[in-house]
């Protein structure tokens, strides 16, 4: 007869957090009408509850119950032998100090550890290593060029990675390679605190091995020995009928974190201890780039960077753990407001640098340089020393600076050229250069030749900032990191000039903006981009006739704008180039929202939509707003007793968490915006005097007053910095803004 109750097993938990985070549901909402929301949380931890529920909650999450419940995977004839005594007994011995060594994690600058269970978010595995692949710079660049670019994830697709779970389930013998702070050894304590409660192979014994501590062991144990010390038992021979018999999950943490003094004796035990007890389960950790020891036997993958959905979900039990989960929505919505912030937070280690400076006030710092430099240091030299973990020095004249220095030159170089990927004999070249610039350097060119292979090496593998995306082919492991690197260079080479040649491509808007922060003083930086604003349109007449039309048109009305005179001037240039570039009207107003704050309140202006309407996220930002709209809504309902505005709030809910994709589609086709004809209609209207047919404007006038309108904008956001500019300065500047020759000669 079958059981009347149900719970997931360890893997389906998380493809049920997985389904919740990209759905956009809280086990609360799934509980629905089917059951309480008591029930739908012990669904979501895996607790036994009613069959028929069980399948219900599935189905809304698009899920097999069967593959949830583990039920595919478990062989009716499954008995448990006597050996089940021996597995009970070792995990009995091991259950306290497992739980103090794996069941909590305090990193960085964390005051106090945290519970792993706490904060845990799910892992994905790729089962093809990226450097592996033998792909071409215009295959790995799928979702941009080096000619147009915004933002760009550098990571290209890789194929559909699998849950951190299957992919351990799937492989008796695995490898886990990663970048820094990938979240490995994070996983592995996972999977050993999972084994002992129970949830995921509870006929093992959960054996975890700190590789680096079993080689710097003083009696120099061979693997077994170091077990029996681990196990707290010198009954060699139970021992190895545990192993013998295949009840350990063997879990060997931090191949990379071994000394090279040691490493050959750690090979060799790994070796013989894996062939001698074949029938045990193994998974080791280790650095992407350290990975040179060939194990046949194991099945090597490689950790995925976060996705938005794991980044979220990370996000909500940090802050949930901080009970603060207003600060975990403000943490998001400017994480997405700030891509090259958000890349950072695809690496589990960098994302908590960012809660734990985020923290502390509500924001990110406004010098956005400062946040990249810590987060540099955390890789160059603050996670190894956290970990106690020295590491052999390639290459000793290599100093922290130097290493900056290294990598600034690098960056700047292959920005200045659009190159993002970068072949490895190419990247050995400029080590070598450098390298040979080091006071006492070697001359020999053969030594030369083994350094600059070995500082890459050693950049990649200890410091994760270089990563091999395809087979001899490198990238900087995010692009913030390389227009920040690139920003450096400028700053200390102290080449503005060349600098504001680049004011027109937007992909270099990120790396001004960065050395507005780096530089102490930047006056004479705004000045020189000013003019070099001024110089874009200075010959061509009608362009200039355009900007004077503007500049009076915005005194006729001024009274109705409400604003300062260069946030005027923004708004009509905005329309203009709306209608000039028939494009929706709302994404050219962000340069008025920048010079005067006030101008998206008082227009209804929804920068954060438009951007996401320029992208192409349509649906997601209409669904954004929707849920930004339920979450006001339940603030209100716990703040009151009225029983009618609770029932009127539960309405709404119900009827916002009803639409569908289409009907969202739908609402904005029709509704949201007016077509090409109508906005021109609407404009023409509102405009006094128009004395221009905009049509007329050639194809390159109209990429002029694009370039113009762009390049405006990242001024106007250099003097918005935190940084230290004149106030007579940043004020003539900005009376300036938008003007033609002839007025900005009167002032």
């Amino acid at each position: 007869m079958a059981s009347r109750s149900l719970q997931a097993c360890p893997t389906g938990v998380e493809q049920i957090a997985h389904a919740l985070t990209h759905q956009g549901l809280s086990q609360e909402k799934l509980a629905g009408e089917d059951c309480s929301s008591a029930t739908s949380k012990k669904f979501c931890r895996g607790e036994k509850v009613d069959r028929r529920i069980f399948v219900k909650l599935c189905e809304k999450l698009d899920l097999n119950w069967e593959e949830i419940a583990g039920i595919a995977a478990q062989s009716p004839d499954v008995k448990i032998d006597a050996s089940m005594d021996l597995v009970q007994k070792f995990r009995d011995r091991i259950r306290p100090h497992l739980q103090k060594r794996c069941g909590t994690m305090r990193v960085l600058d964390m005051s106090q550890p945290i519970g792993l269970d706490d904060i845990y978010t799910s892992v994905n595995i790729l089962e093809k290593i990226t450097g592996n692949r033998g792909l071409e710079p215009s295959e790995l660049l799928q979702t941009g060029s080096a000619e147009n670019i915004e933002r760009f994830n550098l990571v290209a697709v890789k194929g559909k990675p699998i849950l951190g779970l299957k992919a351990v389930e799937k492989h008796s013998t695995l490898m886990i390679l990663g970048k820094p702070g990938a979240g490995k050894t994070t996983f592995l304590k996972h999977l050993a605190i999972q084994c002992i409660s129970g949830r995921f192979q509870p006929q093992q014994v959960p054996i975890f091995i700190t590789l680096k501590e079993f080689a710097e062991s003083k009696e120099r144990p061979d693997l077994i020995e170091y077990i029996g010390l681990y196990l707290e038992c010198d009954e060699t021979e139970a021992i190895r009928e545990l192993l013998d018999r295949g009840n350990a999950l063997i879990l060997l943490d931090g191949l990379d974190e071994v000394r090279e003094t040691d490493i050959s004796h750690v090979l060799r035990q790994i070796h013989k201890f894996s062939e001698r007890y074949y029938r045990n389960q193994f998974v080791m950790t280790c650095r992407i780039a350290a990975c040179e020891y060939t194990f046949e036997q194991f099945t090597e993958v490689e950790v995925t960077d976060f996705d938005n959905d794991q980044i979220a979900d990370f996000a909500r039990k940090w802050f949930r753990s901080r009970e603060d989960e207003i600060k975990r929505e403000r943490f998001l919505q400017l994480l997405k407001a700030h891509p090259p912030i958000q890349e950072l937070a695809t690496s589990p280690l960098l994302l908590m640098l960012l809660c734990l400076v985020f923290e502390d006030s509500g924001d990110f710092p406004a010098n956005r340089s400062e946040l990249y430099q810590n987060s540099v240091d955390v890789l160059l030299k603050k996670w190894d020393v956290k970990r106690n973990i020295e590491r052999d020095q390639i290459y000793k004249k290599l100093s922290l600076k130097r290493k900056e220095d290294l990598l600034s030159q690098i960056a700047y170089r292959t920005f200045k050229t659009g190159d993002y990927f970068f072949k490895q004999k190419d990247l050995e070249r400029q080590i070598r250069e450098f390298i040979e610039n080091l006071p006492g350097a070697s001359t020999d060119a053969q030594e030369l030749e083994l350094d600059s292979e070995a500082v890459l090496k050693s950049i990649e593998a200890q410091h994760g900032l270089f990563v091999e995306r395809a087979r001899e082919r490198y990238s900087f492991s995010h692009l913030t990191f390389h227009e920040y690197f690139t920003a450096r260079e400028i700053v200390h080479q102290e080449s503005y000039k060349e600098l504001v040649e680049h004011i027109t491509d937007k992909r270099w808007h990120e790396v001004f903006l960065l050395v507005v922060d780096l530089r102490p003083n930047s006056e004479d930086l705004a000045v020189i981009m000013k003019q070099k604003i001024d110089s874009l349109l200075l010959g061509d007449e009608q362009l200039q006739q355009l900007l004077l039309w503007i500049s009076k048109q915005y005194y006729l009305d001024k009274n109705e704008f409400n604003c300062n005179a260069a946030a005027g001037r923004a708004l009509l240039y905005g329309l203009v180039l709306a209608i000039v570039l028939e494009t929706v009207f709302v994404i050219h107003f962000e340069l008025a929202c920048v010079l005067d704050s006030t101008v998206e309140e008082k227009f209804h202006i929804d920068l954060n939509f438009a951007r996401s309407i320029e992208n192409g996220d349509i649906v997601n930002s209409i669904r954004d707003a929707y849920s930004s709209l339920a979450l006001i809504l339940a603030d209100i309902q716990s703040r009151t007793q009225d029983e009618n505005l609770h029932s009127k709030v539960d309405k709404l809910q119900n009827r916002l968490s009803s639409i569908s994709e289409k009907d969202l589609q739908h609402w904005f086709n029709k509704k949201l915006i007016p077509s090409t004809q109508e906005l021109r209609d609407e404009i023409n209207q509102y405009l006094i005097e128009a004395d221009f047919q905009f049509q007329q404007f050639s194809d390159e006038q109209k990429q002029s007053l694009k370039h113009y309108y762009d390049a405006n904008l990242i001024l106007a956001r250099c003097l918005n910095r935190d940084v230290c500019i004149n106030p007579k300065v940043r004020q003539k500047i900005e009376d300036a803004l938008l003007l033609p020759i002839a007025e900005i000669q009167k002032l």
